[in-house]
């Protein structure tokens, strides 16, 4: 699976592994990275996204997909994401 996803802001953490004889070679951590479907009450449907194991439990606290992009700044959230929390803002002021 490829480390890039739609939901979450974590990126791969770089550093070095350190042996017994101090030799430093590169290493990367990444993040756990899982593929819900998540579902929006709003929409009526479930969205299909790549999203960090601790955003997923950070949406679960806030009460849904839909609170948790109403809450999200631009900055956390990625061009597909804010398109979607856009278009839940629409439908729930319609409603």
């Amino acid at each position: 699976m490829a480390r890039k996803f739609t939901l979450g802001g974590k990126a791969p953490q770089i550093g070095c592994n350190v042996s017994h004889s101090h030799r430093k070679t590169k290493k990367a951590w990444m993040p756990n990275i899982q593929t819900k479907a998540m579902y929006s009450m709003v929409l009526g449907r479930s969205i299909r996204m790549t999203i960090t194991t601790s955003t997923l439990r950070s949406v679960d606290f806030v009460g849904g997909l839909d609170n948790y992009l109403l809450a999200a700044s631009d900055a956390e959230l990625t061009k597909t994401m804010r398109d979607l929390r856009d278009l839940i803002r629409q439908k729930s002021a319609s409603a």
